[in-house]
C-alpha cells in the first residue's frame, strides 16, 4: 500500500514540477491532487519533494533493467551492450522537464551528494544487470567510468532536438569509444617495457581494494534491490 501510494504522488508531483521544481510547492500541490492529507505524504516522503525525484530517478533506473532484461544482447560486443542499456536509460527519461529539474536540484551543494549517488547506482545496475563478476578495484573504476559517460549523456541529452534524440545516441557511441580507448591505452602501458614496472606497482598497491559485500547492505533503508 505504501508504495502504491507513493507512486501516485510521484504521478501527481510531475505536471507541477515544470512550473515549481521539485519544491515543497510541488509536493503540497501534489497532495492536494490525490486527496491524500499533507501529514500523509509527508510520513511517505520525509524530505518532501527530493524523495519524489529520487523516486523518479529510480522507476527510470527500473525501466531501463526491465528493458535490458526483454532484450537479446547475446550477439553483442560487450561495449555495444554498454551502449545499449545506456540508449534505454535515455528511452525511460519520458519528461524533459522533470529530469532538468533533477538535475537542478541535484546540483545543489546540499544534494550533490544524493545526486552523485543516483548516477553510481545508475552505473551500477547496467554493470550488475549485465553480468560483471568483478570482485576488485575493476568494480570501482567500472562504475566511477560509466558514471562520468552517464552523467555527460544526460547533460547532453537536455539540449538535444534532434528526431528520437538521435544526436545523443551518437554522442553515447563516441563517449563508450572514448573509454575503449583509455582501456587500450592501459593495456599498453602494461605492455611496454618502460612503464611495465610502475603498471605492476599500481597493480600491487591496489590488490587489497575489494567490491563491497552487498549481502551486508540489503536490508538498509535507501538500497534498492533488482528483482529476482
Amino acid at each position: 500500500m505504501t508504495d502504491t501510494a507513493r507512486t501516485r504522488l510521484l504521478d501527481a508531483i510531475l505536471p507541477h514540477v515544470p512550473f515549481d521544481g521539485w519544491s515543497d510547492i510541488s509536493f503540497q500541490a501534489a497532495s492536494r491532487d490525490i486527496e491524500m492529507s499533507i501529514d500523509a505524504a509527508r510520513t511517505l516522503c520525509p524530505r518532501g519533494a527530493i524523495d519524489l525525484a529520487v523516486a523518479y530517478h529510480r522507476r527510470g533506473d527500473a525501466a531501463m533493467v526491465a528493458a535490458m532484461d526483454a532484450s537479446d544482447m547475446s550477439e553483442m560486443r560487450f561495449r555495444d551492450k554498454v551502449a545499449t542499456a545506456l540508449r534505454l536509460r535515455v528511452q525511460a527519461m519520458d519528461d524533459r522537464e522533470a529530469v532538468r529539474r533533477a538535475s537542478s536540484l541535484f546540483a545543489l551543494p546540499q544534494n550533490a551528494a544524493e545526486g552523485a549517488k543516483l548516477v553510481w547506482e545508475t552505473a551500477d545496475h547496467i554493470w550488475t544487470t549485465l553480468g560483471d563478476t568483478s570482485k576488485d578495484v575493476n568494480w570501482y573504476t567500472k562504475r566511477a567510468t560509466l558514471s562520468g559517460v552517464w552523467a555527460s549523456t544526460v547533460l547532453y541529452w537536455l539540449g538535444d532536438d534532434s528526431p528520437n534524440a538521435a544526436d545523443t545516441m551518437a554522442f553515447i557511441d563516441r563517449r563508450i569509444d572514448n573509454v575503449m580507448q583509455i582501456e587500450k591505452a592501459k593495456a599498453s602501458l602494461k605492455k611496454n617495457p618502460i612503464t611495465k614496472p610502475f603498471m605492476s606497482l599500481k597493480d600491487s598497491i591496489l590488490a587489497g581494494v575489494k567490491a563491497p559485500d552487498k549481502s551486508k547492505f540489503a536490508n538498509l533503508p535507501g538500497n534498492w534491490n533488482r528483482p529476482t
